[in-house]
């Protein structure tokens, strides 16, 4: 082997050695993690995760994943922080306005053929989605016939949904979502506004069940009508989103509908074929056997 080949092989050795201790060192702190928190994270994308990691750590002023890893072995509420910086989603009441009017104008007028209905957000963050869904389907005249379960994995934004606190900064941009979203009333006809939050009307809250349900490793809970899971299965490896997939197939009765983020498909899965695609624009699907 000529001198320049013996180089540039050495330097890819180096460079491959150096990935394999990376992912040994991200492998070894997520089972760390699971073993202090029951939060398994494991299945979630190893981009994602990384970016957020660096982003966590140049933040707290840290050398790298490894002290990240003995502080959090040692400092509980810094444990929680942590939960909550790498399971960030970004929620917004009547997020993307016009999934909800096709809602109203496709879904509703079936659900109201059904005695009862469950509807489940899954990886509902703080509860904004929930809420939106409770609204419209109080504005249908169906809520008092239906049951919204709202789960996350995260217990930090689990609280905070329960309590039905919304920020008063983000009031603006929620009315101009409920309007577009096909409203017929004021988004603040469901709230009182504070001095420091607003604060949901609790007949919004009511038939709202907000409890914490891990996608990786718990199972099946109900038999539901309609299955919200917008903007979560984007932050999935394959595997994960195989098996949510699977999970959301044995949770839904047969012509049941399935909302996706508009991100996220069904399109060339192995669970396509199960489905009937009503909007291929905003992911929203049929179950169809």
């Amino acid at each position: 082997m000529r001198s320049g080949e013996h180089s540039t092989a050495s330097l890819a050795l180096g460079a491959d050695e150096q990935h394999a201790a990376g992912a040994a060192e991200l492998h070894h702190f997520l089972d760390r993690l699971f073993d202090l928190s029951g939060v398994d994270l494991s299945g979630y994308s190893r981009r994602a995760l990384q970016r957020r990691l660096r982003s966590l750590i140049s933040g707290e002023g840290l050398s790298g994943i490894g002290e990240l890893s003995d502080r959090i072995h040692g400092d509980p509420r810094f444990l929680a922080h942590v939960l909550d910086r790498l399971m960030l989603r970004v929620t917004t009441m009547f997020r993307d306005p016009s999934f909800f009017r096709l809602f109203r104008d496709r879904v509703v007028p079936l659900l109201r053929t059904y005695p009862y209905s469950r509807l489940w957000v899954a990886g509902c963050s703080t509860g904004q989605e929930a809420y939106s869904l409770a609204i419209l389907l109080r504005e249908e005249g169906l809520y008092d016939r239906c049951r919204i379960y709202a789960t996350d994995l995260n217990e930090v934004v689990l609280e905070q949904a329960r309590r039905g606190v919304l920020p008063l900064s983000s009031l603006e941009e929620y009315e101009q979502n409920y309007r577009a979203s096909g409203g017929i009333r004021a988004l603040s006809d469901y709230y009182t506004r504070g001095n420091t939050a607003a604060l949901l009307d609790p007949a919004v809250l009511e038939r709202i069940a907000v409890f914490r349900h891990d996608l990786a490793r718990d199972a099946s809970f109900n038999e539901f009508h309609v299955i919200f899971c917008r903007n979560v299965l984007m932050y999935f490896d394959e595997a994960l989103r195989y098996r949510v997939h699977q999970l959301f197939g044995d949770s839904l009765v047969r012509l049941g509908f399935l909302g996706l983020g508009q991100s996220e498909s069904l399109h060339l899965s192995q669970h396509e074929s199960h489905y009937e695609l009503l909007s291929r624009r905003h992911r929203l699907y049929r179950k169809v056997r």
